[in-house]
């Protein structure tokens, strides 16, 4: 993909956000307290009497990435987890029996990347690609049981990282496109809105070609996380919004290419402005809780 130089005109959020398409075949088997797995185009979910055990898919970092990117394994401590324990379908618990992680880590991180991938396998960047259907019963993954989630747990996730989503910066088309910083975002970070850490990194990890997904494999961080950070990048003024259907670039009322009309006018106003970064890092902090 190349880096697109226009403008998409974010669509206006409504107040109830739609629900996530649904995987039938996903509520049918929580029903039947089915084990086994359930694929989709964009990775899988894996099942266990109806609950979620497990979710992989390309598009978000695994446990073994994020333990090792993270500096808390070692790329070899993760291998021999999974030689010796992945065959018995146990590579989690081998890591809590051989003092590598305690419990409470692996459940946090566990869920953690549970949740990121399982918002992938159910919300597609492609909006064209369908819900999961093909399910192999008894299958397991070679992590192993570590803490089962309700699928209505699951879905209810999906449904409330949608809406963060939309109240960040209601414009997707940043979601799969390369990550392009303006060419004067270190200028706007010297005059008070620089933003939090945590977009601070997926700033400097943005070389124009990498999309948010790479750049959050490259940093081994959860693939939401970074999403909804470059939507708030974008919502600052800080990175290029990509073209889409019927975006006219720039305009009177949009005159830099580099942000999107109307509420992106608003990012540019208050870019300088002591108050918009308080009003990010009070956002932050609520949404944290």
């Amino acid at each position: 993909m190349t880096a697109a130089t226009g403008t998409a005109t974010p669509r206006r959020a409504s107040p109830e956000s739609p629900a996530p398409p649904t995987a039938a075949t996903l509520v049918r088997l929580a029903d039947e307290r089915a084990t086994g797995a359930l694929h989709g185009p964009v990775g899988a979910l894996y099942l266990a009497d109806g609950a979620v055990v497990h979710a992989e898919s390309p598009a978000a970092p695994d446990v073994g990435r994020r333990l090792t990117a993270g500096g808390r394994l070692s790329p070899e401590t993760w291998e021999e987890a999974v030689s010796r324990g992945g065959p018995g379908y146990r590579a989690g618990g081998f890591l809590v029996e051989h003092g590598r992680l305690s419990r409470g880590e692996l459940e946090l991180c566990h869920l953690s990347a549970l949740f990121d991938a399982a918002y992938f396998v159910l919300c597609p960047l492609e909006t064209d690609r369908r819900p999961p259907e093909r399910f192999l019963r008894e299958a397991r993954h070679w992590l192993g049981p570590v803490r089962p989630v309700p699928v209505a747990a699951v879905q209810r996730e999906v449904c409330r990282r949608r809406e963060l989503l939309e109240r960040a910066w209601p414009c997707p088309a940043v979601d799969a496109a390369p990550v392009v910083p303006v060419p004067d975002a270190a200028r706007r970070w010297g005059s008070g809105a620089a933003p939090a850490c945590g977009r601070r990194a997926v700033l400097e990890a943005a070389d124009g070609r990498r999309t948010p997904v790479q750049i959050a494999r490259v940093l081994g961080r959860s693939a939401f996380a970074t999403l909804l950070d470059v939507r708030r990048l974008a919502a600052q003024g800080l990175i290029r919004t990509p073209a889409g259907p019927g975006a006219s670039g720039t305009s009177p009322e949009n005159p830099d290419p580099a942000v999107p009309a109307k509420a992106g006018a608003a990012a540019r106003q208050g870019a300088g402005a002591p108050e918009v970064s308080l009003l990010y890092r009070i956002r932050d902090a609520l949404e944290a809780l």
